[in-house]
């Protein structure tokens, strides 16, 4: 039922609110624990540092898949999505121009963005969720959108078929209330699973 509900754009009405979790090499060792003591609706594998990757694509997609995780998507690598049956693929904000070849593909697509230009841009290009950032301050990721910024973007661009996920700095349980409030559809974070 969750999957269809995710899959049909029905997650970002009330009370509905998506826990999405992107892993990250150092924590990867400790998936299996982060899926068992996690509620986790979206999972992302996310690998920018190890030279062959392929190997542990498939290894997580199958303890996403064996812990009944909604939607499983990839980042960036949207022929790794199709050969390893990913559900879909988590685009950079270098990938505009990816956005139609992912959906040809029938995969469900996040872009990453982090201005309201981007936003228009993924909406348009046929997006099903962005990923917006940073709500909170991070290191080394600019100056913080912040809560009313998050709230302002809901408002104006946030539709049935179009879901904004909070991202940046998310590490705890007063952050995740924040981000409620607002009407995000929900939010995403590697530390909040981490910790």
């Amino acid at each position: 039922m969750k999957e269809n509900q995710l899959k049909k754009g029905a997650f970002n009405k009330p009370p509905f609110f998506i826990s999405y979790f992107i892993s990250d090499p150092t924590i990867f060792k400790n998936i299996n624990a982060i899926f068992s003591k996690h509620t986790i609706d979206i999972a992302c594998f996310r690998d920018k540092e190890s030279s062959n990757i392929e190997p542990l694509a498939l290894e997580f997609i199958n303890n996403a898949k064996k812990s009944n995780i909604a939607l499983v998507v990839i980042n960036s690598h949207i022929d790794l999505a199709i050969k390893y049956n990913y559900d879909g693929v988590h685009l950079t904000s270098q990938q505009f121009d990816k956005i139609q070849l992912a959906k040809d593909k029938n995969l469900y697509v996040i872009i990453s963005c982090h201005t309201e230009d981007e936003i228009k841009l993924a909406y348009q290009n046929g997006a099903d969720a962005i990923t917006y950032s940073p709500i909170f301050y991070k290191e080394n990721k600019g100056e913080p959108k912040g809560i009313k910024n998050l709230k302002k973007v809901i408002e104006l661009y946030q539709k049935d078929d179009f879901r904004i996920i909070a991202l940046g700095g998310i590490i705890d349980d007063e952050h995740i209330k924040q981000i409620k409030q607002t009407n995000a559809s929900g939010f995403a974070s590697i530390r909040y699973f981490a910790n």
